[in-house]
């Protein structure tokens, strides 16, 4: 029998899920000394590989067999960054061909080191990892990259379909697993689930997947205890099988920084990307405005708004007249990684916040962590994307939501709801934006003087200590999420977790 003990893991095939688990499993194998193998489709692990900037020899990325043409997706589409909205179900159904792949990937680890590896981790949408344990003689734990509030929220949703059956006139329903006090809006539904009967593409791939999912003999949830107390106890009673708290699941270097200046690296690392903006000229920009002045914008890696929408944020935040820092891109309709349009903001628009130093608008991507961590940065307006939310709470930074797609509405109700750390400026692409509007909740949000500014101001920093703390490991002195780490490290390395 081989000495060596081994973790397989299984991302979804979006960005927003392979970083999470590659953070992940570099912190599972500094901890334990496992080998880890992450396994995913070709283009997809060179996208990994291209975040990795110093050898990583006990983690190995693995190309499984696929052929995006085979399954309705474009030439060379593998992951969900830039694909039409009505195909991203196309790219869930996919996976479903990787079921061979794994197995004869960890057959071969089995005929390589004579056992099998000691667990499988997978991501909440692929439940079919459940079955692909139970042949290979292994166990499965699954990955919820997002919060335990979002996560439930979602969940429930798809496999109840609540709004379906119980609806006011207000349009707000239950959820199962909430109590009834917490309720829901049909406008927090992406059209996909609201549109759901069960026996659509959706409703089958997502209700089968969770479904299996349940059935998993623990849960890891890249969140902190202390951040997400009643989200946790409720996914807890839902799920009822152990959930390991063990984000954020951000760069370490991250949740030490006091200011921002010369962490451009960080920025590599977590996002794999070249930005449309030198970190430096990015920072020197920040550094010219005071303090908490700054409203950072960005709706995620592959969330765009529509052409009156733009319209009216453009209007709106020349209006407030706060300094801004704007990730633009194309609106919906339109080539995402495509050039803006004049006519798509004010006449003139660019030219003057350029001149008054107002705003700065970046092409594509933006070094976030470090715009979020720099003094100058006052708030963040968001698509309130899991991973965006975590970076922003571990610098202290309250938000503005505009929830788009995914369980992003529900992170933002639980951000404004439970938290107070956000206040929501509308949701979805379908909704009219007036610059009005915008102005006011900036001026809200931003007011220092004012009691609900003082009061998000003061509540996300809260949370940042309590982030800070979690994942502390100083000794004896270790922090909630380290802890929880450990323990799972624990109980699969002396399998104390049955399927």
């Amino acid at each position: 029998m081989g000495s060596r003990k081994h973790v397989v893991m299984l991302p979804l095939m979006a960005h927003g899920h392979l970083i999470p688990f590659l953070s992940l499993a570099r912190q599972i194998q500094q901890r334990s000394g496992f080998t880890i193998t992450i396994a995913n489709t070709p283009l997809n692990i060179q996208y990994l590989q291209s975040t990795i900037t110093s050898p990583e020899p006990n983690i190995h990325l693995v190309e499984l067999p696929f052929t995006g043409t085979d399954h309705g997706l474009p030439p060379n589409t593998e992951n969900s960054e830039n694909l039409p909205l009505n195909l991203i179900i196309n790219l869930f159904k996919s996976s479903i061909s990787l079921i061979t792949p794994c197995q004869n990937l960890i057959q071969d680890i089995i005929d390589k080191e004579g056992q099998p590896p000691l667990c499988i981790i997978s991501d909440v949408f692929f439940g079919w990892a459940n079955e692909v344990a139970k042949r290979t003689g292994t166990v499965n734990v699954t990955f919820t990259t997002c919060g335990a509030y979002g996560t439930l929220a979602y969940s429930s949703i798809w496999l109840n379909l609540p709004h379906r059956h119980k609806i006011d006139d207000s349009g707000e329903f239950n959820v199962p697993g909430f109590p009834d006090h917490c309720r829901f809006h049909v406008t927090q539904l992406h059209r996909f689930i609201r549109n759901a009967d069960g026996s659509d593409s959706w409703s089958k791939y997502m209700q089968t997947q969770i479904s299996m999912s349940m059935k998993s003999c623990g849960w890891l949830c890249n969140t902190v205890e202390e951040v997400e107390p009643l989200g946790l106890q409720r996914l807890r009673d839902h799920v009822k099988v152990p959930i390991w708290s063990i984000g954020p699941l951000l760069p370490p270097a991250v949740l030490l920084m006091e200011s921002s200046s010369t962490q451009s690296s960080i920025n590599r690392q977590r996002a794999g990307k070249i930005p449309g903006i030198s970190t430096e000229e990015c920072i020197e920009w920040l550094n010219s405005h005071s303090s908490s002045s700054v409203v950072y914008i960005s709706f995620g890696s592959q969330n765009t708004i529509s052409p009156s929408q733009m319209m009216g944020l453009a209007i709106g935040l020349e209006m407030a007249k706060k300094p801004f820092i704007w990730v633009i891109r194309p609106p919906i309709g339109f080539n995402i990684k495509g050039e803006i349009k004049p006519e798509w903001l004010p006449e003139g628009f660019e030219d003057r916040m350029k001149k008054s130093k107002q705003g700065l608008l970046v092409k594509n991507w933006a070094p976030q962590l470090d715009i979020l961590s720099h003094n100058s940065t006052g708030a963040f307006l968001s698509h309130c994307g899991w991973n965006s939310v975590l970076e922003s709470l571990s610098q202290g930074v309250p938000m503005i939501g505009w929830p788009l797609a995914a369980e992003q509405a529900y992170n933002s109700k639980m951000l404004v709801e439970e938290m107070g750390v956000s206040v929501e400026l509308t949701r979805g692409v379908e909704g009219v934006v007036e610059g009005g509007e915008v102005k006011t909740v900036i001026d809200l949000v931003m007011d220092k003087n004012g009691i609900l500014g003082q009061n998000m101001k003061k509540k996300a920093w809260e949370m940042r200590g309590q982030i800070r703390a979690a994942v502390r490991d100083d000794g004896e002195l270790k922090g909630s999420s380290i802890k929880a780490l450990d323990d799972f490290v624990s109980a699969i390395q002396y399998q104390k977790i049955n399927a």
